[in-house]
C-alpha cells in the first residue's frame, strides 16, 4: 500500500509549476511505546488538566492559550485569534534561490520528507527540476505554509526523486560560541597528532546506517518478550575498563588495537547481522500481545 501524503501542493520553479506531494521520510512510529498504568489495578492512567490555584479540573472547552507577560500574568489568546494569525496557504513551494549543496550547513536541518510527483502528468516537470539540480549540484530554497506554520524548505535531488528538508530558522539555532566559549585554545602537534591521524586512518569506512542499531530499543524489546513468555533477564554487567589517565599512552594503546588485522569494522556486516537478529526480537515483542489477545 502506498504511503499517505502528509501534504499536497505545487513546486514552482520560475514559470514551471509541478504538482507534488510530501511523504514522511523519518518516523518514530516503529519504536516500542509504553502507556502509564496503575500498578495495583493494571488500568491505564488518564491525564487531566487542573487549575494550578484551585486544583479544579479544567474542561477542553475552557482551555485557551496564554502568553506569560509577568509572573502569573498571562495574555489570553482565543482559538479564532490564533487561527486568524496563521498565514494563508496557497499550497505552493515557491523556489526563491538556488544554492550549492556544498554550502548547506546541516545544523539547520529540521525534518526530511520525500518530495514526489502528485500525479502522472507532473512526471516530466518533476524530472526536469530534479535533473537540473543534479547537473548543477545545487539545492533549491523554497518557502510555504506547511502544517500551519511558514516553513523554509531545502529541496535536493536523491536518486530518482527529491528530498525536501524543513529548515530551522536562524533564531532557533543557538550560537556556537555559547557552547564553545570555555574551550582552551590548544593546538596539538607532533607525535600525539600523528597517532590520532593514524587511528582515524585505521578506522576509515563508509557511512552505512544499516550497520548501526538501537541497542536501547533492542534491549527493551527483549525485556517485553521475556515478560510475556514468563522469563527473567539478568541485569547486564558493564565490562570493567582500565582508566588510562595519560593521553599519549591512551593514543598508543588505541593505535596498537587499530593495527590488528582481525578487528571488524564497526557498522560492518557482522554488526549488521547481529542487528538483524535483535530486530527480530523487537518484531516478536510487538506481535506477542496481539497473539495473546487472540488466544484469550
Amino acid at each position: 500500500m502506498a504511503p499517505r501524503a502528509q501534504w499536497k501542493g505545487f513546486l514552482k520553479f520560475g514559470e514551471v509549476v509541478c504538482p507534488v506531494a510530501l511523504y514522511t521520510a523519518a518516523s518514530t512510529s516503529d519504536r516500542i511505546a509504553f502507556h502509564t498504568v496503575n500498578r495495583d489495578t493494571g488500568n491505564r492512567v488518564r491525564r487531566e488538566f487542573v487549575d494550578s490555584v484551585t486544583g479544579e479540573p479544567v474542561g477542553r472547552d475552557d482551555q485557551v492559550k496564554g502568553y506569560e507577560v509577568g509572573t502569573d500574568d498571562y495574555i489570553v489568546l482565543e482559538p479564532e485569534e490564533v487561527a486568524a494569525a496563521i498565514p494563508e496557504s496557497d499550497k505552493t513551494l515557491a523556489v526563491e534561490a538556488f544554492v550549492p549543496l556544498a554550502e548547506v550547513d546541516d545544523l539547520y536541518f529540521d525534518k526530511p520528507y520525500y518530495l514526489a510527483p502528485a500525479e502522472r502528468m507532473a512526471d516530466e516537470a518533476y524530472a526536469l527540476i530534479r535533473d537540473a539540480l543534479e547537473k548543477r549540484q545545487s539545492a533549491a530554497i523554497a518557502q510555504a505554509v506547511l502544517f500551519r506554520r511558514m516553513r523554509t524548505v531545502l529541496i535536493r535531488p536523491q536518486g530518482d526523486g527529491m528530498i525536501a528538508t524543513t529548515l530551522n530558522f536562524d533564531y532557533e539555532i543557538r550560537p556556537a560560541k555559547d557552547a564553545f566559549s570555555d574551550i582552551a585554545p590548544l593546538k596539538i602537534k607532533g607525535e600525539m597528532l600523528d597517532l590520532a591521524r593514524h587511528i582515524i586512518g585505521t578506522k576509515k569506512g563508509t557511512f552505512d546506517p544499516a550497520g548501526f542499531h538501537d541497542r536501547y530499543e533492542e534491549a527493551v524489546a527483549e525485556l517485553v518478550k521475556a515478560k510475556i513468555e514468563g522469563r527473567t533477564i539478568a541485569p547486564r554487567k558493564e565490562p570493567k575498563r582500565e582508566k588510562v589517565t595519560d593521553l599519549m599512552e591512551a593514543l598508543r594503546q588505541s593505535a596498537a588495537l587499530g593495527s590488528k588485522p582481525d578487528q571488524p569494522a564497526k557498522g560492518g556486516s557482522k554488526t549488521a547481522a547481529g542487528s538483524a537478529g535483535k530486530t527480530g526480537a523487537a518484531a516478536a515483542a510487538r506481535k506477542a500481545p496481539a497473539a495473546r489477545r487472540k488466544a484469550g
